[in-house]
């Protein structure tokens, strides 16, 4: 089998094992490329229809691209889309604005997260995060346990030694189980190339610059790039020395940012 197989297949295997040790089980879509990788992933496990639901965690800031690639493509692959938003939050129109880009985080995303969590009363959720994303991540594991407050304990994670993953915990806990974990930005490029996965536009070139890491609007700059198709994207990242998220503004407001969202619970 080829490298790009091989990867594939494990992340098929995760995803069917997730299913079968939690029926309660969804994945979160930000409409992203490792997302929607990961959305293409779990089709091909279940034969081209998801038996779960895939949530998409709207902060209300998010690109207008996105939101319109979110509803085109979740009635064309039948998704059964759930929206998690923060209610109260954006009433009080929380944003970038007030207090510091944690605190925005933490509220129209960690705490949408939890609320949805709670409301619908599942056990586990599939993320599309890899560790060669940031720093923080490669901490993770495959089946990552989160306490009853969905804080992760990044100092106390389960041994996976040979692919053999812990799915048991205390009652009251969930799981968030990272089938891409294993894969790299490069990989997951190669692997759109390969399967023709759709992708937004905002991730080409236009005017000589393009986003290689979207969220929210206020939070994401683009970078220098002429890569305007997913072949010159690929190209391009094998030349860069630049780290993939270093538009992305929660990565540069202090060191320990994203280890302090993850461990209150953020994606």
């Amino acid at each position: 089998m080829d490298h790009l197989t091989i990867l594939e297949n494990k992340s098929i295997f995760i995803i069917r094992e997730a299913y079968a040790k939690f029926r309660n089980i969804a994945m979160l879509w930000s409409v992203g490329k490792d997302s929607t990788t990961l959305l293409w992933l779990c089709r091909k496990a279940f034969f081209g229809k998801i038996p779960f639901p895939v949530i998409h965690i709207d902060t209300t800031y998010k690109f207008p691209e996105m939101y319109r690639f979110r509803d085109e493509y979740a009635k064309k692959l039948g998704l059964e889309l759930i929206i998690g938003r923060n209610e109260g939050q954006v009433e009080a129109e929380m944003g970038p604005t007030k207090g510091s880009k944690l605190d925005c985080c933490n509220e129209l995303k960690t705490n949408a997260l939890k609320q949805t969590i709670a409301k619908h009363g599942f056990k586990a959720l599939l993320l599309g995060i890899r560790r060669d994303e940031h720093g923080i991540r490669a901490k993770e594991r495959v089946f990552s346990p989160r306490d009853e407050n969905f804080k992760w304990n990044y100092e106390d994670q389960p041994a996976e030694l040979w692919d053999q993953y812990k799915s048991t915990t205390e009652d009251d806990n969930h799981f968030r189980i990272h089938p891409i974990l294993h894969m790299t930005e490069l990989d997951i490029w190669s692997y759109i190339k390969r399967e023709n996965i759709p992708i937004t536009g905002l991730y080409l070139s236009r005017e000589g610059k393009r986003y290689r890491s979207i969220g929210c609007v206020p939070c994401c700059s683009p970078i220098e790039s002429t890569a305007s198709n997913i072949d010159e994207i690929i190209e391009e990242l094998k030349a860069t020395k630049t780290s993939e998220r270093a538009g992305r503004a929660q990565d540069k407001e202090d060191a320990y940012t994203m280890q302090k969202l993850r461990s209150l619970g953020y994606m």
